[in-house]
């Protein structure tokens, strides 16, 4: 089943055109990813799934109905969950207090169980769970974006660098909990500056550059291409 269909979606920031003709999908139970270049539009892709931007054409579907003029917080109603590029948790809210914001769409009587199913796949949050936000490490952080996002129980989370400004084990770290999100059921869109690490994980992915998809295939044919081994996998 698709969970997502992306189909002819143009984006423009002012006069620039930012994304042509992007089609895509995303089916129940994979992970799909999204690489390329600084600036191919990766992010503006996630950003029009959410409704935070607007395509001038096309349409996008998310479990058989479209979205395309959704507001972003009924989207999240629905079960799509977008966690940012950044982070951007509140960095003056503690981790408990970040959690319950991620809820917002939930009934209150499900609040407690939702929190301690994040705690229990991310035990670090836990132990800080009264620690302000904003002393976290950046490692600490992205934890917390991501467990913010799963207390709106979605059945698809989108992940945008999800590895960016980390430290290589942290690097690791943050993929072995993908994997482990999505052996658990979460069906996921990734976008990754690290292609390596994002080919490796994905069963699909998506190559764009500067706002068209070039290439498409499964993550291990994308990761054996010379094409792609010399543009993004430094060989």
């Amino acid at each position: 089943m698709a969970y997502l269909k992306v189909e002819q979606i143009n984006v423009f920031y002012g006069a620039i055109h930012a994304i042509h003709d992007v089609s895509f999908q995303v089916n129940e139970g994979e992970i799909v990813t999204l690489i390329g270049a600084n600036g191919a539009g990766k992010s503006t892709i996630l950003k029009t799934i959410s409704g935070l931007l607007r395509s001038k054409t096309g349409d996008i579907e998310f479990l058989d109905h479209s979205i395309s003029h959704t507001p972003a917080h009924k989207i999240v109603a629905q079960g799509l969950a977008h966690v940012p590029e950044g982070r951007r948790v509140f960095l003056n809210m503690t981790v408990e207090e970040n959690l319950e914001m991620g809820a917002y769409t939930q009934p209150a009587r499900g609040i407690s169980a939702s929190k301690q199913r994040v705690f229990d796949q991310f035990p670090r949050l836990s132990e800080r769970r009264r620690q302000i936000a904003g002393t976290l490490s950046g490692g600490e952080q992205q934890m917390l974006a991501m467990g913010r996002a799963l207390m709106s129980q979605p059945k698809l989370l989108m992940l945008d660098e999800p590895s960016m400004g980390l430290a290589p084990l942290l690097v690791e770290q943050i993929f072995d909990i993908i994997q482990q999100l999505h052996r658990s059921g979460t069906t996921i869109l990734l976008v990754e500056q690290n292609a390596q690490m994002a080919l490796s994980i994905a069963d699909r992915a998506y190559v764009l550059e500067t706002g068209d998809i070039a290439l498409s295939g499964t993550g291990e044919e994308l990761a054996s291409s010379d094409a792609i081994r010399k543009a993004y996998l430094g060989g």
